[in-house]
């Protein structure tokens, strides 16, 4: 069964990087990646059918116009039971502090261990 994940990270070599390592689950059919650039977009995305069913939300922290935190209280405020994992390369206290506050389900340190991630990922319901 395949579910979805949406990866939110202004960096477009950020994308090229989750597609590179989930490459084998996404010809396996057990994910499927979707992308946004921005905070904006992602609400857009999130606005419409995001198909298979959506999973999780990974989100950088640092984005122009509307930050990740802005973002992530922003999809818990419409979608409270999605889980959002906030990932930056900043993992100061205040930031950590905030998306947990927020209610983010992880918060992922960059350079990001895909192994671990992957591990989360397995254990959020489908």
């Amino acid at each position: 069964m395949s579910v979805s994940i949406l990866v939110v990270d202004d960096e477009p070599d950020v994308a090229e990087l989750f597609r590179q390592r989930f490459r084998r689950e996404t010809r396996q059919g057990s994910y499927v990646m979707h992308f946004a650039a921005s905070g904006a977009e992602a609400l857009h995305r999130l606005a419409g059918e995001i198909e298979p069913t959506l999973v999780a939300v990974l989100s950088d922290i640092n984005m122009p116009g509307m930050d990740g935190l802005e973002l992530l209280a922003e999809i818990k405020e419409r979608f409270p039971d999605l889980p959002v994992m906030m990932v930056t390369a900043y993992g100061d206290t205040d930031r950590r502090k905030r998306a947990t506050e927020y209610g983010a389900a992880e918060f992922i340190t960059k350079p990001v261990d895909f192994d671990q991630l992957k591990a989360q990922l397995r254990q959020l319901p489908a």
